[in-house]
């Protein structure tokens, strides 16, 4: 008696039906084996992989599949969401498109055919699609939120706005779009549309330190601290502390902006601008020896920098270490990158180390160099000036 054949379609349409993928890859991998031309035996076998998330190759047996049976409604729809998902919405278009076509009523085809154009870049056939795709089931947050992104990336930001925000509204999980939208707003110097859309998310440190920052930006320091201030207890980052201490500064609130910005550089050491900033924070504060510590790490981060030396330089001479003060101005002539105020800190230096020749020469140099532009200091300076030529003459 002669065995029966092994029907591996059916056995393997059994185990898809059990949920028993890996059985059925095996049987579906044999059928198509033993009967190459068989498109039903490829579609199953794609169908399997696709079930499984192997989209690569699942792929190649949809198109086999659709090589033997052209214009296959399912083989098409799911090799258009393989590729999708392989990040080749280029080469979905076709097959989306067509299926589309065959199911003009449908609406999982058109908006996945929409969703292809959209990722391929063409934006306003996706804004079509999408719209038609709205036509079918008015309620769908994913195709409000395709037709927002189809026409914001056309630059039509007030167009987009109500079908993001509409997104929204469906459905929670599309409020990145929003806040796209509102980074959008940033871009084309809209702020206060830009504000509007993250004041919306008191639970998100990062719109919230963007409307911050905005408000910050626009003059209104004040308005933005309690924003500023949810977004770092919310995500107490760097940047968020800064941006809060900034606020503080501008609203002349020195103590509060203090541990922050200590915070910030504690968190980031080797940052050139958070150290300047605390150590502007720190002369403000008029904690001079502090403030020289972090200008002189600052100066150690970027060698190349006049602008730690030049801070420096200043809180020594105000903090009454005039050697150091006369070192750090050193290296901004180092740097050339003296300036008149240099030679009036250098005069500052050598009359309270009772140098007074030098100090009459500097004194002398940036008369001669400032050009009215110190009126206060100048006056100053001729003052000592001439009280140390008489000293001198009377030696």
């Amino acid at each position: 008696m002669l065995a029966q054949s092994v029907d591996y379609q059916a056995e393997g349409i059994k185990a898809l039906d059990a949920k028993q993928y890996d059985a059925a890859l095996e049987d579906f991998k044999k059928a198509a084996a033993a009967n190459p031309g068989d498109y039903a035996a490829h579609f199953h076998l794609a169908l399997t992989y696709s079930l499984l998330g192997n989209d690569a190759a699942a792929s190649p047996e949809y198109k086999t599949c659709l090589d033997l049976k052209p214009g296959l409604y399912e083989a098409e729809l799911n090799l258009g969401v393989s590729l999708l998902r392989l990040k080749d919405p280029a080469g979905a278009v076709a097959y989306l498109e067509d299926a589309a076509r065959q199911k003009p009523s449908e609406f999982r085809p058109a908006l996945l055919y929409a969703q292809a154009l959209l990722e391929s870049g063409r934006s306003a056939e996706a804004e079509k699609s999408f719209a038609g795709a709205l036509s079918l089931n008015a309620s769908s947050a994913a195709a409000e939120e395709g037709l927002g992104q189809a026409i914001l990336r056309q630059g039509r930001l007030a167009d987009a706005e109500p079908h993001l925000r509409k997104a929204a509204a469906l459905d929670a999980a599309y409020n990145s779009g929003l806040l796209a939208l509102g980074e959008a707003y940033e871009k084309a110097q809209q702020p206060d549309r830009a504000i509007a859309i993250y004041r919306q998310f008191p639970g998100n440190a990062a719109a919230q330190e963007r409307m911050g920052a905005l408000l910050e930006n626009s003059g209104k320091a004040a308005d933005a601290i309690p924003a500023l201030e949810a977004a770092v207890a919310k995500s107490p980052t760097p940047a968020n502390r800064v941006a809060l201490a900034q606020a503080y500064v501008a609203t002349k609130q020195l103590v509060k902006a203090d541990p922050l910005a200590a915070a910030a550089v504690s968190a980031e050491p080797n940052n050139y601008d958070l150290r300047m900033f605390y150590g502007r924070v720190l002369r403000d504060e008029r904690k001079f020896a502090e403030a020289a510590s972090q200008f002189l790490a600052a100066s150690k981060l970027r060698t190349e920098a006049a602008a730690p030396w030049n801070e420096l330089a200043g809180v020594l001479t105000v903090a009454g270490q005039y050697p150091q003060a006369l070192s750090a101005l050193d290296h901004l002539r180092a740097l050339d990158a003296e300036t008149p105020a240099h030679f009036y800190l250098r005069a500052l230096c050598f009359d309270h180390l009772r140098q007074l020749k030098d100090a009459l020469e500097n004194y002398n140099k940036f008369l001669e160099s400032s050009q009215g532009k110190y009126p206060d200091e100048e006056f100053k300076a001729r003052q000592r000036a001439r009280i140390i030529q008489n000293e001198l003459n009377r030696r």
